[in-house]
């Protein structure tokens, strides 16, 4: 592991806060747990579509997983449903601990980048809504015809690289999802894993080279290590 890694985040769920599309999804399926069912079939069916070797990009994969629940509970999926579903996604808020954070890193040295299944113009709506767009020096999306495999696919990461012109090691990953550490540990990478309500660590496979509670945790932990 270089002695200053470039930091590289995903961005749903990590930085930005999932759970704010848990109303409308409570509301469409009359199901709390509805919105994690989602999320849990989205990441579910773009690994599935990636092993199969057939790109399909990430919002059009959230769509169809959305229709493939409403069918099965026998739900009507409104277009304005799609809508606000749509707009919710393209506008979570940061948690709250993200920018400052964001600002601490940046402020010991550390380069930003972010790495994310979305396309990159929802990426980018996202952290410039968020307002912590100005955060990263570059942002990078599995969308890019180099690479159009999701994550944990090694490609995705080797696109990083390649773009960066740095060697695996150089590279530190922070996620909030073991399925993403885990990706990035195989393929060489450092990792952290922020474990947020519903995520933890699994005790098979490449293992993160740290973990926190949220990334102010992760973020000291990584200026100390590193900084």
């Amino acid at each position: 592991m270089a002695a200053t890694p470039l930091i590289v985040f995903d961005v749903n769920e990590t930085l930005l806060d999932l759970e704010t599309l848990t109303p409308a999804f409570e509301r469409i399926f009359h199901e709390r747990s509805a919105m994690r069912m989602w999320f849990a079939n989205l990441i579910l069916y773009s690994e599935a579509l990636t092993l199969a070797q057939v790109y399909v990009p990430f919002t059009e994969i959230g769509e169809a997983v959305l229709q493939m629940l409403a069918d099965a509970h026998g739900i009507r999926i409104s277009a304005q449903d799609k809508s606000d579903l749509t707009d919710r996604f393209a506008t979570m808020p940061p948690h709250p601990e993200v920018p400052q954070a964001l600002t601490k890193l940046n402020a010991a040295g550390f380069r930003l980048f972010t790495l994310t299944d979305n396309l990159l113009e929802i990426q980018g709506r996202q952290l410039e809504q968020g307002g912590i767009i100005d955060r990263f020096e570059r942002r990078f999306s599995v969308d890019a015809p180099e690479v159009r495999h999701h994550k944990p696919s090694r490609g995705a990461y080797e696109y990083v690289e390649t773009q960066l012109r740095v060697p695996p090691e150089d590279l530190f990953l922070v996620a909030s999802h073991t399925w993403d550490t885990l990706g990035a540990v195989a393929a060489g990478w450092g990792a952290a894993l922020i474990k947020r309500p519903g995520n933890d660590l699994l005790h098979v496979g490449p293992q993160p080279t740290l973990t926190g509670d949220d990334l102010g945790d992760v973020a000291d932990q990584i200026i100390q290590r590193f900084g």
